[in-house]
């Protein structure tokens, strides 16, 4: 079910958010809760890959890492080993 939604915002945000819609081809609701689909944590993981930018399609697949993997340890390790020497 579609809801109407009126924001508050600057003048210059808004005119700058329709000038991007309009250069994607795409309605401003439409950016707009896309972008609120993708910082909700709860919605992260039902995104589809039609709903990321044209340049984060093409990166998709091209980093594998293990389910597993660490990212924090991994950072922590790079740094160590960057200033230990």
């Amino acid at each position: 079910m579609k809801t109407k939604l009126t924001l508050t915002m600057d003048e210059t945000v808004i005119e700058q958010a329709k000038a991007y819609a309009k250069e994607q081809g795409r309605s401003l609701s439409a950016i707009f809760e896309n972008y609120v689909k993708a910082v909700s944590r709860s919605e992260r993981d039902k995104l589809t890959t039609e709903e990321f930018s044209p340049i984060v399609k093409r990166l998709t697949g091209s980093l594998n890492l293990p389910k597993n993997f660490d990212y924090k340890n991994a950072v922590s390790e790079a740094i160590n080993e960057k200033y230990s020497q």
